[in-house]
């Protein structure tokens, strides 16, 4: 239009701000409602603070979703999408292939019409609630009945006794070979050919439509033995593609299978009895025995354990559980008995969080299966374009027998089918995203995992990702004959009482509550520290200030002071009345395993720069801790943005890895953003593209290199597929290939792909 300037779009806060002459806001806003757009103008501050409000539906339409058991792969997809695009009062469709889930946003008073639509094309559509987890039953759903295996049976040995009949007569149109050869296409090949049927009616190119175009064609040029066995293998090889594709559901589906069904929760009269789990409220008491599942996300209130939190975290170690520790659901219970009250019900547990996300992440496609599938939309008619040109040309233009070449056109389109191109990707992305999460890696979609292997540099904070994010005690220098225990057991009993987070510190450094010493006559010094009498003697617990007005200072405890204010460590003098009896040092305390992860990082040959907003001391030194080269300190949350813009012009794709609100605008910035703390964190799970549970930075190398093997499958599926297509193409024009050497051909390459895709769920590291 004219008169308009520049478009910006916020798509989370669904703002559009436009740039444009005045006087035009009336022509705008038609122009939107031409469009179905229901435009509502906004001030520049209501835009600015406008909520995100998290909503799967669009717009003035209703979201169903609808379970079709034989929604299998792309085969359907493009058979469905054919039929439901066009319908009206549909607005948008949703594919979830792997848990066979279909979305319907629509604005329909009545399903019929989607479900009438659905059944005209052979899908038999069961409408799930919106409660109903996305694949509860699939691990039972069986890929073929009893009845159908019996057919398959029936149609093998047919077809394998045409075969043996037409080779021992030399004819393969003889009464008896025809009359087998029906035998094994009705009880084998019903379901295809149906599907051929419906294919060729709503006018889709798919492998239904091109297999009973084969078998047709083979009749017709009196290859009545070849007709029953290509059938019956693709029979063999549907049954064998479900199975695969069953397994890589129902690794997801193990995840669901963790929480126990039942749980014993506490009654009024203080007995135990197990009920659902489903049925425990928030803020009910329940117990986990020795060796038991826990059944929801929890706070202990009594006993004391070790749980393995593996299935959520991924931690290799058990950890020990204490009163007012949190568990999740999923865990095992290994020691003690705990007495646990529920903080979330079963449908809000950290699990169920996880498990949801994989399910909606499974129906977004990754960068690699949208590249695939565009090309498989232009390759099937190109590739059906050729071969009516095969089958026509030479006859017409060569006087070349008909007969022949027909066959070779058909030879072709068998193997024309692009399924193992297509279903090669979401099997490997769904394998890689179950990979990550047994690992306690939560990836947000493929597009994430995809784009992990293309990282070059990882911008990381300091505090709560390098660093615990609390401060600890790192070392105790005592003076005089006093000991460090002596020295932590005086500071410990001054600080009881304390909500300071040095006080804290100290007190968590020092021994067991029972043991600490009473304190009478205590006093607090604001801004300098603590007094108080412990066994008649007055001691004094403080900074540097508080020191120099008791005139406690010397050359010695000067020096140890300074050293320490080099290193960025805060210093807590304990003096009595006479003589200063020692320092403690305390500073935000480093995880442990951070070294060894930045190495692990160089030696795959990712960058590694440290943006902090703490001063330029503690940065340095931290940095020097750890074998960071590069870092920067004293930043804002906007400074970190500005670093995260420079780094991705010098690097190209970067990551960051943040714990706080401080990092969201650097989280966003970056292609990818890591989150720490995710466990348990509605927030960290719900926006990160990658959370990394259990604050475990270790995880951050796997994910790489599991990015990085993702990547290399996917190019070899993709290598393969293609690579199998072109060689039968070449021998099918040679007159080598058979039709039911295309079939075997076509089935090898899915399965090959399919099993290559699933190698994934045994993934280890290699660094």
């Amino acid at each position: 239009m004219s008169g308009i300037g520049q478009l910006g779009f916020n798509l989370m806060t669904r703002v559009l701000t436009v740039s444009h002459q005045p006087g035009q806001q009336d022509a705008i806003m038609q122009a939107l409602k031409t469009i179905g757009m229901h435009a509502e103008p906004m001030s520049a501050t209501a835009a600015a603070t406008a909520p995100f409000v998290l909503d799967s539906t669009i717009e003035g339409a209703q979201l169903t979703q609808y379970r079709i058991e034989n929604m299998d792969c792309p085969t359907e997809e493009r058979l469905i999408r054919n039929k439901l695009e066009g319908l009206a009062g549909v607005v948008q469709l949703d594919f979830n292939l792997m848990n066979r889930v279909l979305g319907v946003h629509h604005r329909l008073e009545s399903q019929a019409s989607v479900l009438a639509a659905l059944k005209a094309i052979g899908m038999q559509a069961e409408p799930l609630r919106t409660d109903a987890p996305a694949n509860a039953d699939d691990a039972d759903a069986s890929p073929l009945k009893s009845a159908q295996k019996i057919l398959l049976v029936v149609s093998g040995l047919t077809a394998a006794a045409a075969e043996a009949l037409a080779w021992s007569s030399h004819s393969d149109s003889s009464p008896l070979v025809i009359a087998l050869a029906i035998i094994s296409i009705v009880t084998g090949g019903l379901p295809t050919l149906r599907k051929g049927w419906i294919a060729l009616k709503t006018f889709t190119l798919n492998i239904n439509f091109l297999m009973s175009l084969a078998v047709f064609g083979a009749v017709a040029i009196g290859q009545w033995p070849e007709a029953a066995m290509v059938i019956f293998l693709f029979a063999v090889a549907e049954l064998i593609e479900s199975l695969s594709l069953n397994r890589a559901r129902n690794a997801v589906h193990g995840l669901m299978q963790l929480t126990p069904e039942t749980a014993s929760m506490q009654s009024p009269d203080g007995s135990w009895p197990v009920v659902p789990t489903d049925s425990v409220p928030v803020g009910a008491l329940f117990r986990v025995k020795p060796g038991e599942r826990i059944p929801l996300d929890g706070v202990v209130k009594v006993g004391e354990s070790t749980v393995n939190q593996a299935p959520i975290t991924g931690e290799s170690m058990p950890v020990d559980k204490r009163v007012g520790d949190t568990v999740y659901a999923g865990t095992i219970n290994q020691q003690g008995l705990l007495d646990v009250e529920v903080t979330a019900n079963s449908g809000g547990s950290t699990l169920s969080r996880i498990v949801r996300v994989i399910q909606e992440t499974q129906g977004n496609q990754a960068p690699t299966q949208r590249f695939v599938d565009k090309f498989a939309h232009y390759y099937t008619p190109a590739v059906v374009a050729i071969a009516v040109l095969v089958a026509v040309v030479p006859p017409l233009a060569f006087s070349a027998p008909f007969a022949e070449w027909l066959y070779k056109a058909l030879v072709m389109l068998v193997i024309a089918c692009p399924c193992a191109l297509v279903i090669s990707t979401p099997v490997t992305v769904v394998s890689g995203l179950t990979a990550a999460t047994r690992r306690g890696i939560l990836i947000k979609g493929g597009e994430f995992l995809e784009a992990g292997h293309k990282l070059k540099a990882i911008a990381v904070d300091k505090t709560g990702t390098l660093t615990q994010g609390q401060p600890g005690v790192t070392s105790v220098k005592p003076f005089g004959d006093f000991t460090p225990e002596q020295l932590l057991l005086l500071a410990a009993s001054l600080n009881a009482h304390s909500d300071h987070p040095l006080a804290r510190a100290i007190v968590k450094a020092g021994p067991p509550e029972v043991a600490l010493k009473p304190v009478t006559g205590f006093e607090a010094l604001p801004g300098r520290g603590v007094k108080g009498q412990i066994d008649g003697v007055t001691y004094y617990l403080g900074n540097h200030r508080l020191m120099e007005e008791l005139g406690r200072c010397s050359p010695q405890i000067e020096s140890v002071l300074d050293l320490l204010e080099v290193q960025a460590q805060t210093a807590v003098v304990l003096s009595s009345e006479q003589a200063t009896l020692g320092v403690i040092a305390i500073a935000d305390v480093l995880r442990p395993n951070v070294p060894r992860v930045i190495n692990a990082l160089n030696n795959l040959g990712v960058a590694t720069v440290m943006l902090t907003g703490d001063n330029a001391k503690t940065a340095k030194r931290i940095a020097e801790l750890v074998g960071i080269a590069e870092f920067k300190g004293e930043l804002l949350p906007e400074d970190k943005l500005t670093e995260v813009k420079q780094l991705q012009s010098k690097y190209g794709t970067v990551g960051m890895v943040g714990d706080g609100v401080n990092d969201a605008p650097a989280l966003a910035q970056a292609q990818i953003g890591f989150a720490m703390g995710a466990a348990g964190s509605d927030t960290a799970i719900e926006t990160a593209d990658v959370a990394l549970m259990d604050d475990d930075l270790g995880k951050l190398p796997v994910f790489i290199e599991l990015s990085r093997a993702t990547r290399r499958i996917l190019m070899q599926n993709i290598a393969v597929a293609l690579g199998i297509k072109v060689l039968f193409f070449a021998m099918a024009l040679g007159g080598v290939a058979t039709l039911w050497m295309a079939v075997f051909a076509d089935v090898g390459a899915s399965m090959l792909v399919m099993f290559n895709g699933l190698r994934l769920l045994g993934f280890k590291r290699q660094v």
